[in-house]
């Protein structure tokens, strides 16, 4: 039998990074609390978003600050007219949200480079095309070139549901290139959703292939930036890593 694993969730480690990074502490019963409320804020944040092309939301948490990072295609679309937008979206996080009051709250808007190579941006434009009663083929070979043109390896749409309001619902799914989802080094780009129309849910996921990395190279996730200059000085220590042995009394 074959067992569906996340792409994005199999590479962690590898070539792809939490999208949660806090202190973990077992003794104390609040990480499934802070868990929770990652989870609830992500669904909140891609909800009040909706339409501004957002790809990650990342959180990060330390001792007395927290700090959710956007990356979006469309920044300006968020931070609006010298930035109301922005304190629109935390005066409604800090409504909705229980956090606690000595914690520094902080969020930062970053720009993609390619909004092409994304797949959760391609997830809500073909969304909000299926949404708009536009045909399934018709936008799917549209994003589906898009993604082409951006130099991607390959790309993979499947739609499941009522598709065009058709009594029976089926499953389609549109192409192109390779998708070696087997292949660890591969660098997959995946997202899952669905578009709310009048005759049903109709559910979509992409998968987009933007090339392979080998050891030694740049890591493209934009997660890793930061990282990769400790991590490069961890495992590039010289000499093998002595063993302990106990002496002999």
């Amino acid at each position: 039998m074959g067992h569906k694993v996340n792409p994005k969730v199999f590479r962690i480690g590898n070539n792809n990074d939490w999208a949660s990074k806090w202190f973990y502490n077992c003794r104390s019963q609040k990480n499934v609390g802070q868990l929770k409320q990652d989870v609830l804020i992500r669904e909140f944040l891609i909800k009040k978003l909706k339409g501004s092309s957002v790809d990650e939301i990342q959180i990060e948490r330390s001792a007395d600050e927290m700090k959710i990072i956007i990356y979006t295609a469309r920044p300006g679309f968020i931070i609006g007219r010298s930035g109301q937008g922005i304190e629109k979206v935390k005066e409604t996080l800090k409504k909705s949200f229980d956090f606690n009051k000595k914690t520094k709250f902080e969020i930062i808007i970053k720009e993609i480079k390619d909004p092409n190579l994304s797949a959760r941006v391609i997830l809500e434009t073909i969304a909000l095309d299926l949404e708009k009663r536009i045909p399934y083929r018709r936008t799917l070979k549209k994003n589906i070139e898009q993604v082409k043109k951006a130099n991607a390896q390959g790309v993979k749409v499947v739609v499941s549901g009522r598709l065009d309001g058709a009594e029976i619902a089926r499953q389609e799914t549109l192409s192109y290139g390779k998708i070696p989802l087997h292949t660890v080094r591969a660098n997959i780009d995946y997202a899952q959703g669905g578009a709310q129309t009048i005759y049903g849910t109709i559910g979509v996921k992409v998968w987009i292939c933007k090339g392979e990395i080998f050891k030694g190279e740049a890591r493209p996730d934009k997660a890793k930036e930061e990282t990769d200059g400790q991590r490069k000085k961890f495992f590039n220590k010289k000499g093998p890593v002595k063993k302990f042995t106990p002496t002999k009394k």
